[in-house]
């Protein structure tokens, strides 16, 4: 009699979880509607933002490519204000993610295809790829697939290469498993993602500030929705594969490269993801900014739109550049103590 009033007990707790989770949902999707257009992209509804470049535009067009966890206003919010008018801009929620569907994009480069038939869909030829974490892989998938059409990289803190292990979050590997990880995605998933979602955040950017109602700004809780929680993991869950076969490959990679990272990343391993891009794609350039964390597209927009820059062909001292930086962030210390520097093999624990 006891246990069956322990399976009952149990059942109504996953009930009410879920019953909290559709709740959340609603609210999450109502304080956070879409921002942009969608287009039909091979049986996914992708959403995305694009910004026509003005006459005197002096830059090619720029293709933003967010990292995990985030959606398409990680990226605009930062960088559109400094690159709008200088050239043609698209912003987009990779499938799964935000208010894009998911489809048939369960690889890198599927979804590295959608992104060059969203482009098509647009009229945009060639572009400059920026791609930020996570989103970094999907970037080299992109010049590899389609090196035609890559007028250049900028990678920002990019996740490239095997790690020591291969480890990632335990909850993305819960989530990747059939019918367990659907169950926790539909229950705990989001009150647990909600009550450490700050905490998460603060370790992204440590040392540095996290900026003022960023989670809100930027959608962040979108990703706490069940069929993007599970988007999210399964694209973690085979990352550390899709690295291990796709790194030699770096090589064949011939459009100009900069590598933006910080010394202070909590999130990857910068001297095994950036330092690999720069040894193996001919002429790439990385740029260290002495006490960054994880994120150069918030904490160093200039530097970004710099590197953006470099890449097209314009003069730029990216150095000098990543010295304001280092001059301006040089006091932070978010989270000192509270998160140690990064000492086991994880990647892409949080948003971003």
């Amino acid at each position: 009699m006891n246990l069956i009033c322990a399976a009952l007990l149990l059942i109504a707790f996953f009930f009410a979880l879920a019953g909290v989770t559709r709740a959340g949902v609603w609210l999450v999707e109502r304080r956070n509607p879409p921002v942009g257009q969608f287009a039909d992209i091979d049986g996914a509804r992708i959403h995305y933002v694009h910004v026509s470049a003005s006459a005197g535009a002096d830059l090619p067009p720029v293709v933003f490519i967010h990292g995990a966890s985030a959606n398409l206003k990680d990226q605009m919010l930062p960088l559109r204000p400094l690159l709008e008018g200088r050239a043609e801009l698209l912003f987009l929620d990779r499938p799964g993610f935000g208010w894009s569907g998911r489809g048939n994009n369960e690889t890198l480069a599927a979804q590295a295809n959608t992104i060059a038939a969203l482009m098509d869909r647009l009229g945009i030829q060639r572009a400059i790829v920026v791609g930020h974490s996570f989103g970094g892989a999907v970037t080299t998938a992109f010049a590899r697939e389609h090196p035609e059409r890559t007028v250049g990289l900028v990678l920002l803190a990019p996740v490239s290469h095997p790690w020591p292990g291969g480890a990632t979050a335990w909850y993305y590997k819960l989530t990747a498993v059939p019918v367990v990880g659907w169950l926790f995605s539909e229950t705990v998933a989001y009150s647990a993602g909600m009550l450490q979602i700050g905490n998460a955040t603060a370790c992204v950017f440590s040392p540095n500030h996290v900026p003022k109602g960023y989670i809100g700004r930027t959608s962040i809780p979108l990703v706490l929705r069940p069929p993007a929680f599970r988007a999210n993991a399964r694209d973690v869950a085979q990352l550390y594969d899709y690295v291990c076969a796709a790194s030699p490959g770096y090589r064949e990679i011939k459009a100009p490269t900069v590598v933006i990272s910080g010394d202070r990343d909590k999130v990857v391993y910068a001297t095994v993801h950036s330092v690999g891009l720069e040894r193996d794609i001919p002429g790439a350039e990385l740029v260290w900014v002495a006490n960054l964390g994880h994120k150069p597209d918030w904490i160093a927009a200039d530097l970004v739109v710099g590197a953006i820059g470099r890449v097209a062909g314009v003069a730029v001292d990216l150095e000098a550049m990543a010295s304001i930086v280092e001059g301006r962030i040089a006091g932070d210390a978010q989270g000192a103590g509270r998160f140690p520097e990064l000492k086991a093999p994880d990647a892409e624990l949080a948003p971003g």
